[in-house]
């Protein structure tokens, strides 16, 4: 409920049919399933997290709360399965890349928060099916990918108070060695030993039930002293601190958690220290580019159309908003680019996936330079249609019931969520100078053929 009383309903539209023209071809179980992601964003997504926007913090993660029904409701709908090999117990046919980019844009359009919460539940699981022992898929993923009413839920623990945008910069070489983390682990007889603790922004740090953790094993930052391993954080030693009360995405509950001699078995460390960890890092930071990337088109599918409805049907100086020029230009200015980062979001995830170590006997490695130009481009391009679409629609959308207020905030927290442009762009900067190849030629040789 919003602060007069009344819930804003935003405008609804049918997915690539309506409003929106997708080039794509979709099958016609493609096009189903879109049309039933988008059912869900409408229905589900969108209600709960006007919902949670509105809550206190303690209030969204408290028993009872939209969070918890709205991500029920995804796993009873099996999507966490949708992304998961047939081998993990995804589909019998694995989704193409096109099929996941048009979910997760359906996702994005509904919940930034819940789109994120969606995506770290499933990144435990993800990584076991492809790093973990037999033992522990059958342990841990065999069960949480048949549950049904979120009795697991994921997070992904990386940044910490002093470390947050840096654990990207894995090719610069002075950044990459930032000092000692605020989360160690010691070998212990057959295990590890995690002390320390992650910063407030783990998203979903406050109500998960495991977490896909980095964590330094020695070497002061150097990367090669890392591992990585999902932790259960209902055991002995984990605590948690109060969710924060952030400016945007607050349908995702964030929060610190800190590790007090918490035992992490052998069979949970999924990538031990060694050379493997940073190519591993490099990897894991394309595919969630790559993912973040659709999701962030969704968010600006979301603020354009809003404010093409709104300059539709508002009357301003004796006639529809839309029928003035500079509206129509600032319209098509947020089409145009929200197609174009679709265009390229959808191409990279598919590149990316395509090409990540073990896809194929052919697989070499996925692009970093282009995964992180498309999380770049498409987060920035949410932000500006936001910022563009909140100028529409004038003072109203700096009403707390205006959807585009929200919207606004989401976009703005995507600038810094998962990476801060300017990070992203300098590791992509690096790898392209270090590894772009072009052609070459003599001048003089050409000059003489002419």
């Amino acid at each position: 409920m919003g602060r007069a009383g009344k819930a804003y309903v935003g405008l609804v539209s049918s997915p690539g049919g309506g409003l929106f023209l997708d080039l794509a071809e979709l099958s016609d179980d493609e096009q189903l399933l879109r049309e039933q992601a988008h059912r869900i964003a409408v229905e589900v997504l969108r209600p709960a997290a006007w919902a949670l926007d509105r809550m206190t913090p303690a209030e969204r993660i408290a028993p009872g709360s939209p969070f918890f029904a709205a991500m029920g409701t995804l796993k009873a709908l099996g999507y966490h399965r949708l992304f998961l090999t047939p081998e993990a117990g995804g589909p019998e046919q694995r989704l193409s890349a096109l099929t996941q980019s048009v979910v997760l844009e359906e996702l994005g359009w509904g919940s930034l928060g819940l789109a994120t919460a969606f995506l770290v539940d499933m990144l435990p699981v993800m990584c076991i099916s492809s790093f973990g022992s037999q033992e522990l898929k059958d342990e841990l993923m065999v069960p949480w990918v048949e549950d049904e009413t979120g009795s697991f839920h994921g997070c992904w623990a990386i940044t910490e108070p002093d470390h947050g945008s840096d654990f990207i910069a894995v090719r610069d070489t002075e950044s990459a060695t930032y000092g000692r983390s605020q989360l160690v682990a010691e070998p212990v007889g057959d295990g590890w030993v995690l002390r320390g603790q992650k910063s407030a922004w783990v998203s979903s740090g406050p109500i998960a039930t495991h977490a896909a953790v980095h964590a330094q094993a020695g070497g002061d930052g150097d990367l090669t002293h890392s591992l990585f391993a999902v932790v259960d954080l209902d055991q002995p030693g984990v605590r948690r601190g109060p969710p924060a009360d952030m400016m945007g995405v607050r349908d995702d509950p964030q929060g610190e958690i800190f590790f007090d001699e918490v035992v992490v078995p052998r069979q949970n460390v999924l990538i031990p220290p060694g050379p493997l960890y940073p190519v591993f890092h490099d990897q894991l930071l394309c595919l969630t580019s790559s993912v973040i990337s659709n999701v962030a088109v969704g968010v600006g599918r979301a603020a354009f159309e809003e404010a093409l409805h709104h300059s539709r049907t508002r009357i301003q100086g004796g006639g529809p908003l839309a029928r003035h020029k500079n509206i129509q230009l600032t319209l098509y200015g947020m089409f145009e680019r929200v197609e174009t980062a679709r265009a390229y979001s959808r191409t990279t995830l598919a590149h990316t996936q395509a090409n990540l170590p073990g896809a194929s006997a052919e697989a070499l490695g996925a692009s970093p330079r282009h995964a992180r130009a498309a999380q770049v481009f498409a987060k920035r391009t949410a932000y500006e249609v936001a910022h563009d679409a909140l100028q529409v629609v004038g003072a109203q959308g700096l009403s707390r019931d205006s959807l585009i207020e929200k919207l606004f905030r989401d976009a703005r927290s995507l600038l810094i969520e998962d990476g801060t442009l300017e990070v992203l762009a300098l590791d992509a900067a690096r790898d392209l100078i270090d590894n772009y190849e072009h052609s070459t030629y003599d001048m003089e040789e050409m000059m003489a053929t002419w």
